[in-house]
């Protein structure tokens, strides 16, 4: 396995070469015992699993783990399951698989709730307030709305309330450390998601009900809503899945800036401190490791994030990266198919701002989402278009039992795109009409490792000044590219239908 560094917005390995990643996320949630709520956990992947990736041409994985299994009781350490995941790590490595391990959480916890669909905190890190957890009704994110037994959890996590004499962060940002020091070194593991979409606690019910009354203005008082469209749209059965067509980038953003003044409030005066917390324990365990930055919950509707950049010991750490999600407002919905793109485009231009502000390279962490027919695929190709358009590596939420039955993985997953350049990445692009891949790349020094190009298809022809190869592997074909003048190089890759 190749060392991966930071440099500006690009990932590069120790041969200076610029490296993309394309994979998927697998996230071990635990399973519930018996009629309780309590949770076992394990990851169990097998060689089918491993070769399904393979095939796929995918080469990094978000490693989902939670705090509740990782601590089940305030300082004592699960290292039998650590010890399960080094071995998954192994085969990773064996498999050519870069990972990068993801502290999930949903809804804070499971509450050890038995109808619970929340993960993350182990039941002694719960400070509810004596507020009961209600299972959802309707969607999972309910709790992030409603819920007050989440609500005070969250906001005793960002005030670093004392379970046992130390503050919740100081918990968690240890717990982080003994995993690193644990996992950190393993040659698969390029980095540590310090914890996914943090969400703000109470302020979060508070914006939930802000967005409400907005939609509402929105939609009664813009000029460019028609409530005869929307009426007809609502009581002709055929036209309901449509209802979403009336609501552009533009009402989407009109909405949502309604909170921007309380999540810019928290990335800056909670999740940033936090993150630079966590930096400073994962930096006595390992100095160079990714320490990856999320948006917070709200943030993945297109509201800026504010965070800052990590640092550790009051100077700017040098090797941090933004792994933002984005989901559009009818994913996982029978909508789906007519989501569009341009919302999406509004949603994908903020995480962009994010980055240039930053200057960090970008992992999109989650996105993408399921329905069981193929109507929406369209959403996922204009998504992968647009990771193309900014040089930005990906990882798909998510891989799930069944996922390889459905026509997702060979059809949409499965792509062409620039593993490793020995240069500056100018642009790619994946032309699915003409069935052709191009990439043009600028190289300033020699290299002694080669550009490889991942093909999905069999190759029909190369254009190229680069003497080149074409190999067989993983599910599609490499093609290594040697050599070359410092200067401006075209490739264009044609594939066999």
């Amino acid at each position: 396995m190749n060392t991966i560094f930071t440099d500006g917005m690009r990932f590069v390995d120790e041969f200076g070469r610029e490296r993309i990643f394309h994979g998927i996320n697998v996230c071990d949630k635990g399973r519930k015992v018996g009629g309780t709520g309590r949770r076992e956990y394990a990851h169990e992947w097998d060689e089918a699993l491993f070769d399904q990736f393979r095939n796929c041409g995918f080469n990094i994985i978000r490693f989902g783990i939670t705090w509740d299994a990782v601590e089940p009781q305030p300082g004592k350490y699960n290292d039998d399951y650590l010890d399960s995941l080094a071995k998954i790590l192994d085969k990773c490595a064996e498999n050519g698989f870069y990972c990068y391990l993801d502290m999930h959480q949903d809804l804070y916890s499971s509450f050890e709730d038995k109808d619970g669909f929340g993960d993350g905190a182990p039941a002694w890190a719960c400070l509810d307030g004596g507020h009961k957890y209600k299972a959802h009704r309707f969607v999972w994110a309910e709790g992030y709305f409603f819920n007050k037994a989440v609500h005070k959890c969250f906001d005793n996590f960002w005030a670093n309330a004392e379970v046992n004499g130390r503050g919740l962060q100081d918990w968690y940002c240890d717990m982080w450390a003994h995993v690193v020091g644990k996992l950190g070194s393993h040659p698969a593991v390029i980095g540590f998601d310090v914890m996914n979409e943090p969400f703000m606690g109470s302020d979060g019910g508070v914006i939930f009900r802000k967005l409400i009354l907005e939609l509402i203005k929105v939609t009664l008082c813009d000029r460019s809503i028609s409530l005869i469209e929307l009426a007809k749209t609502l009581l002709i059965k055929e036209r309901r899945l449509h209802i979403a067509d009336q609501y552009t980038a533009y009402h989407l953003r009109k909405v949502t800036s309604a909170a921007d003044s309380i999540v810019r409030r928290f990335d800056t005066c909670k999740y940033t401190p936090f993150i630079n917390k966590a930096a400073e324990e994962i930096r006595r365990e390992n100095k160079s490791g990714i320490i990856f930055l999320e948006n917070s919950y709200y943030s993945n509707l297109a509201i800026p994030c504010a965070a800052g950049e990590v640092t550790v010991g009051g100077k700017r750490d040098e090797s941090f990266a933004y792994a933002p999600h984005a989901y559009d407002i009818v994913a996982d919905t029978p909508m789906y198919k007519y989501a569009g793109t341009d919302r999406m485009t509004a949603l994908l231009a903020e995480p962009r701002r994010m980055q240039e502000r930053l200057n960090i390279p970008v992992v999109f962490g989650e996105w993408g989402g399921f329905q069981p027919d193929t109507d929406w695929y369209y959403h996922c190709e204009f998504i992968l278009d647009t990771f193309d358009k900014y040089h930005w590596s990906d990882t798909y939420w998510a891989y799930f039992d069944g996922l390889f039955d459905s026509e997702l993985p060979v059809r949409v997953l499965k792509r062409p795109y620039p593993r490793a350049v020995a240069g500056r990445i100018i642009e790619y692009r994946h032309d699915r009409s003409e069935g052709s891949f191009s990439l043009r790349f600028e190289q300033d020094k020699s290299c002694k490792a080669p550009t490889e190009i991942y093909a999905h298809k069999a190759v029909r022809a190369v254009e190229s000044d680069l003497k080149y190869t074409v190999t067989e592997a993983d599910g599609g074909y490499i093609v290594a590219f040697k050599g070359g003048k410092n200067g401006i190089h075209d490739i264009k890759i044609t594939f066999c239908e």
